[in-house]
This record gives structure tokens, C-alpha cells and sequence, in this order.
């Protein structure tokens, strides 16, 4: 976590309400928060959870130094007691949640995070922004990867997003099955596999193509991927395959009518001699315009502004919602904003195929144990202290078993209900 980084995870109206919770004497009274979305974003039909992995080193790292809490104080932010308050600031309550890479639905209680008021409700933003973004990237980009059908993917979008979410992005997409990425600072990071080749800009600067070809050939040698699209496409896979010869690694399309191009490509490759040699496209593709090149000899998409904007969803949706005080449920009943108050445990229901048919969601009680059933929820903090984390990938592993568990009409891109519905029981 860098320097100034903590206060700028906290909204000023969390610092209100600490502030004045600390006046009246309710920052102490012991509250339970949920992150559940009422809805899931237009078209969906599932949501994947995202970001925990993040998240936990944020919490436990969550701090305000001198700096920041004189910034707070010269700008009326916060009074005095409020002020030493944050400097002593340490997380030691308890968050549960919904395991990285698990699937969730409208109402699912996807993070529990309990203790003090005050310092469950100064998360909120941290929280959620973090699992906002993180998730949405996730869900689109497994849409994606249900659309290629096993062809790999990679993620190309550092170019469309801030710096720092370009790397959770693509970290989000590996998650959901992406099998590289042009990202450096996230391969170093999170151990993601990295994959790439030169722009339109090297093809132009060379004198003709041949020498650009030549050159990255030089350099990397034959196990590389020469774009083939700055002129002519059919003479320039022509001088790929002469300069590189029937090697050569790959080539990438990244402009045009790609499932025409992709199918002429394939046919001259191969009258070259050339038929191990892939064929990459990219260029502003989402989930349906590479389903829509499942017919065509593609083996592996680029994939980047839909990708990191969350193809549409640029956020899940989700909340952060106090719903328990003193182990009392509070509702909200707000039109169209209603909660159900009280702690919830999660089970997900399944056949004894394998396949999930329901969510059950209890309020302060246990849902009855059925054979088939998978608790959804482990914990995150116990007391303070973090709990140790799946890696990225088996929560990698976790996200494509449980797409592979939902019914088949859960994974179509078409509008439609959720992939299982999810019963909540309220409390008595």
C-alpha cells in the first residue's frame, strides 16, 4: 500500500458518522455489515466474486499516519477526538464472505464484515470498491471465456483504464480464464503469464514490412507474432512466412471483417506450408463478437476495452448494508431499496448430478442440511487477524468448476433470469 493511500479509500461521509457515533456512544455497538447487489447489471444472468484476494491485504494494512489525519483535521474533516481515534485505527473485527471466483446472485451475502461500528462502517468505501470493480471485470470476462469455447485469451486493455486498475483488471481476468496478458506490472505481481507483440507503430517505422518483420524476428525469433494488418493483409502474411518462414509462431489480425479475414488467413497459411502457425485477432472484441467467431479458424483472442469496462457493467452493483445491532436485525425500507435484516448464512443447493438448482439464504440461523448442500461463506478475518487465502489459482479453479455447476441457460449471453434462484429466509 502506497503512502496517503488509506484516507483515499475513505469517503468523508464514513468520517461523519464515526465522528458523530463517537460523540453519542453507538461507535462501540457491535454491527454486521453484508455486500449483496439487489439486481445483477442488464443481461446477466450470474455474478462472479472478485477482489477478496485484494482486499484482505487492504483491510489489514488499513491505516491513517500524521499526514493525512493533520490533512483531515486543517480541513475540518474530523474533530479532535475523531482524529486520535483514526490514529489508533486497527481492524479487529470478523469478515466472512463467498470464496474468490464463487458465483453469485441477486441477494447473495457475499462479505460479512462484523465488530464496532465505527470501524466497520469506515470500509464501506474501501470494500466496495474494491469488489465493485473487481467483480464486474470477472463477470465479463468469463463471459468471454464461455464464448471461446476453450481458445485462449488474452488481455489486452491496460491502454483503457487507470494504471492501477488496468493491473486488478487483469488480474480479474485471469481469474475468470484468461490465459495471458499484455500487462507486465500484473504478470510481476500476481505470477499471470505474459504474451504480446508489436504495434502498427514498428511496421511504420521500418522502410517496408519486410524489414519490420525481419527485425522482431531477429530479436525474439521465430516463436513470435508479426501483425500482419498495417497494409495489405494477404502480402502481409506472405512476407511473415518468407521472412520467418513456416515457423513462425503466429500471426495477428487487429482490424477489418475478422471472421472473413480469419478464414482467408487460415486458407493462405496453409498453401504456404505454414498450418502450425496461429492466428490471433483483436480489436475491440466483447463476449459476442467472439462467439460470433466460434464458426471461424481463430485460436486465440485479444480482448481489451470490453474487458476492462466490464463489457458494458463497469460495476456489479453491489452494496454495503448494516443489518444487525447488538445481534438485533435492522431493516432499510426504502422503496425499491428494502433490505432483510440480520446476519445470513449461505448455502448453495445442488442435484446429485452435481448441478446447482437453488441458493438458500438464511437470517441469523442455519438453512437445514441437505445432501448436496455447499456452504458458500469462510472467513476472511477472525478477530482481527486474516485467515490464509487460496491462491489465484485455485480460486481460478474454483470460478470454472462453478461454471461448469450452473444449468447450461445460465451461460448463454442472451437476457434471461439468474442461473439459479436464490430463496432468502428472514429472520423470526
Amino acid at each position: 500500500m502506497t503512502k496517503g493511500h488509506p484516507a483515499l479509500l475513505t469517503d468523508h461521509y464514513e468520517l461523519t458518522m464515526v465522528s458523530a457515533a463517537l460523540k453519542d456512544g453507538t461507535a462501540d455497538r457491535q454491527s454486521v455489515f453484508e455486500v449483496f447487489a439487489r439486481r445483477l447489471p442488464p443481461g446477466r444472468r450470474y455474478g462472479v466474486v472478485a477482489g477478496p484476494g485484494r482486499l484482505v491485504e487492504l483491510i489489514r494494512e488499513f491505516r491513517f499516519d500524521e499526514e493525512e489525519i493533520a490533512h483531515l483535521r486543517s480541513h475540518d474533516v474530523v474533530d479532535d477526538e475523531t482524529a486520535e481515534w483514526l490514529a489508533g485505527y486497527r481492524f479487529t473485527g470478523d469478515v466472512e464472505g463467498y470464496a474468490e471466483g464463487e458465483l453469485f446472485f441477486p441477494g447473495s451475502p457475499i462479505l460479512t464484515v462484523s465488530g464496532s461500528f465505527a470501524e466497520c462502517v469506515l470500509l464501506e468505501t474501501l470494500v466496495l470498491s474494491v469488489l465493485n470493480h473487481d467483480s464486474a471485470i470477472a463477470a465479463a470476462a468469463a463471459r468471454m471465456v464461455t464464448a471461446a469455447r476453450g481458445r485462449g485469451l488474452i488481455e489486452m486493455g491496460s491502454r483503457r483504464a487507470h494504471e492501477e486498475a488496468a493491473v486488478a483488471a487483469t488480474r480479474a481476468a485471469y481469474l475468470a480464464g484468461f490465459s495471458s496478458t499484455s500487462n507486465l506490472a500484473a504478470g510481476m505481481r500476481y505470477g499471470i503469464p505474459t504474451a504480446g507483440t508489436a504495434a502498427h507503430a514498428f511496421t511504420l517505422l521500418h522502410d517496408d514490412e519486410a524489414a519490420a518483420f525481419a527485425a522482431q524476428v531477429a530479436a525474439l525469433g521465430k516463436n513470435t507474432t508479426l501483425l500482419v494488418d498495417t497494409y495489405d493483409i494477404a502480402q502481409g502474411i506472405r512476407t511473415a512466412i518468407k521472412v520467418a518462414g513456416t515457423e513462425l509462431r503466429a500471426i495477428r489480425i487487429d482490424s477489418g471483417d475478422l471472421s472473413v479475414l480469419a478464414g482467408h488467413s487460415r486458407e493462405l497459411l496453409d498453401s504456404l506450408g505454414a498450418t502450425e502457425t496461429k492466428i490471433i485477432v483483436s480489436g475491440d472484441l466483447d463476449e459476442y463478437s467472439i462467439a460470433a467467431l466460434a464458426a471461424e479458424p481463430v485460436d486465440i483472442y485479444g480482448a481489451g476495452t470490453s474487458v476492462v469496462t466490464g463489457s458494458g457493467a463497469p460495476t456489479a452493483g453491489l452494496v454495503y448494508k448494516l443489518v444487525e445491532v447488538e445481534g438485533r436485525p435492522v431493516v432499510k425500507r426504502s422503496e425499491h431499496k428494502a433490505t432483510i435484516g440480520g446476519r445470513k448464512t449461505a448455502v448453495r443447493r445442488h442435484k446429485p448430478t452435481g448441478t446447482a438448482i437453488e441458493e438458500i439464504v438464511v437470517s441469523q440461523g442455519t438453512p437445514d442440511s441437505r445432501t448436496g448442500d455447499r456452504l458458500l461463506q469462510r472467513p476472511y478475518f477472525v478477530g482481527g487477524s486474516a485467515s490464509t487465502l487460496p491462491s489465484l489459482d485455485e480460486s481460478r479453479e474454483h470460478l470454472r468448476q462453478g461454471l461448469i455447476s450452473i444449468p447450461w441457460e445460465g451461460l448463454k449471453l442472451s437476457a434471461g433470469d439468474p442461473a439459479i434462484p436464490v430463496t432468502v429466509v428472514p429472520a423470526r
